[in-house]
């Protein structure tokens, strides 16, 4: 008698250990589905932009400035700034690419 009362305490003490882990793992759940997946999702679709960017698109830096590849390179692209001056851009200051519309 005294072993089966032993085995109910520890059953006992394992179910108020999942009990006080529940809403530690609801806040993980909820920091997962709220930030992480769409921080994920945004990130692929930049990854997915930059390797479609090809000659002649207007992108716009992370410095703001509004300018239009010329060549893409493996980590770099050469973006024209105005008629006379050409430089080499990282990818990774590309902010987003501008559209036709977005232009006008």
């Amino acid at each position: 008698m005294e072993q089966q009362g032993q085995i109910t305490q520890q059953a006992g003490g394992l179910q108020d250990t999942l009990i006080g882990l529940a809403p530690i793992l609801f806040f993980i759940a909820l920091i997962y589905l709220l930030i992480i997946r769409p921080q994920n999702s945004r990130r692929k679709k930049h990854q997915e932009m930059i390797t479609n960017l090809k000659k002649g698109d207007k992108i716009i830096t992370t410095g703001g400035l509004i300018v239009e590849v010329v060549k893409t390179e493996e980590n770099f692209f050469s973006v024209k700034l105005n008629d006379d001056t050409i430089v080499k851009l990282s990818k990774e200051f590309v902010a987003y690419k501008l559209d036709e519309q977005e232009t006008k």
